[in-house]
């Protein structure tokens, strides 16, 4: 099974391009934390998690626990939380809750989850963010389902471009024009959502790619966005996805089956930032 490979970021920090998404990871905790134990197993080392899903502390004893068995040690994982939309005034300190709840000295990447432009603050809370990766604990500082205009609004503010933004992206919805902004400010695409929900997966682009390279719909899907250097964290709770979803780091894709996959028509499955929570 292939290594994952890393993206750099802006910071000077370095990405592994497949990670762990753990949305909805919150059943019991001896189920999360046995999941994440399998997939460091497995050769996952970022592993994506935020305050809202209410599974920190459960992705922090897997982490720890792996640690303390000689499995990996703390710098070979990429750990990224979020500070949720009702915290964006106390990002500093949402920021500490999230830390202490992992139970670590540092993470690597910290995102305000939602710009939530009716509110008002993100612009404060990415500027908290900063200043506290300034003073040590936090390597890198990044934002989620942020569009052109607001991130426009940070960078106007503070003078630095977040490392990564995290955003609804698979096969059909690529947001091409957002990534042209990313590559112009030196800000990483990552993918959530990048199989689509499972939508995208009947796709005939997609099924007869798979059967040409002896690989999965979804392994197709997210080997479609690795080409496009952006990072993905396909979420799952079952073991063998979690196998499947590595594997998609295997499947090298040509130019011309990319500009395939690229034509294939789908649309946003989750609200517009602009909009939500409205």
């Amino acid at each position: 099974m292939a290594a994952a490979g890393v993206f750099e970021l802006s910071s000077g920090a370095t990405m592994p391009r497949l990670g762990l998404g753990t949305y909805k990871l919150d059943g019991p905790a001896s189920d999360t934390v046995a999941l994440i134990r399998r997939a460091i197993e497995l050769g996952y080392r970022h592993i994506d998690t935020a305050s809202l899903y209410g599974n920190e502390e459960a992705v922090g004893q897997a982490l720890n626990d792996a640690i303390r068995a000689g499995d990996v040690t703390r710098e070979d994982l990429f750990v990224t939380s979020k500070v949720w939309n009702d915290d964006q005034f106390r990002a500093a300190e949402a920021f500490g809750e999230s830390l202490t709840r992992l139970g670590l000295e540092y993470l690597d990447l910290f995102m305000v989850h939602w710009p939530w432009p009716q509110n008002g603050t993100f612009v404060d809370a990415y500027r908290a963010l900063i200043e506290v990766r300034d003073r040590g604990d936090l390597i890198s500082v990044g934002v989620a389902n942020f569009y052109e205009e607001a991130l426009d609004e940070i960078i106007d503010a503070t003078g630095i471009s977040p490392a990564v933004n995290q955003v609804e992206l698979h096969t059909g919805f690529t947001q091409p024009e957002l990534r042209e902004y990313h590559a112009k400010h030196g800000i990483l695409t990552e993918a959530w959502a990048p199989l689509g929900r499972g939508e995208i997966l009947s796709e005939l682009a997609i099924t007869e790619i798979a059967e040409a390279h002896d690989a999965t719909p979804g392994q197709v899907a997210l080997a479609h966005l690795l080409a496009h250097g952006i990072s993905v964290i396909p979420k799952t709770a079952n073991p063998e996805r979690l196998v499947e979803n590595f594997g998609a780091l295997d499947v090298a894709l040509s130019d011309g089956e990319v500009a395939r996959l690229d034509q294939v028509q789908g649309h946003r499955q989750s609200k517009d930032p602009r909009e939500f929570p409205g």
